[in-house]
């Protein structure tokens, strides 16, 4: 197995099958940001959202969204992939990670589902107190971890 496949499946092991995160679009010249409950299957992170609010046209309009929590950012792009009840793995993973919200909002009508597929996933890690930016870099398919310095 190469690196970056390793690393790759470490940072999703780490990160589990399901955060809030921040997830940020962008709008002309205008960037929004808001908390999303976020679950991760097979290395794609998943979100649903309806079809009436701001966040679904700036997601239609422009596929390019980040994702950020803690340490880790990921910029990725998104995709519309229907209604959240009719992908059977994202309701497992929805339902066991944000139960209130799956029983609050999945079901209704105009409830859509996403998908973000990373294109860089970017973290500071520190070993003996030292930072290092580790980066995964899926368009090249690239795993790097550089000591920062400050400098």
């Amino acid at each position: 197995m190469e690196e970056f496949e390793r690393k790759a499946g470490e940072f999703y092991f780490e990160f589990g099958k399901g955060k809030h995160m921040v997830l940020s679009t962008a709008e002309g010249n205008k960037v929004f940001s808001r908390m999303m409950s976020i679950v991760q299957i097979d290395g794609i992170f998943y979100f649903q959202t309806d079809l009436t609010l701001r966040k679904y046209s700036q997601l239609i309009n422009n596929n390019n969204v980040a994702l950020c929590i803690d340490n880790i950012q990921i910029e990725g792009q998104s995709r519309e992939i229907g209604h959240p009840l009719k992908n059977v793995a994202f309701c497992c993973a929805y339902r066991d990670c944000f139960k209130g919200s799956f029983e609050a909002y999945s079901s209704l009508k105009n409830e859509r589902l996403f998908e973000v597929k990373p294109l860089k996933i970017e973290r500071w890690v520190y070993e003996d107190r030292n930072p290092y930016i580790e980066i995964l870099d899926f368009e090249n398919r690239q795993y790097s971890l550089e000591r920062y310095s400050g400098i």
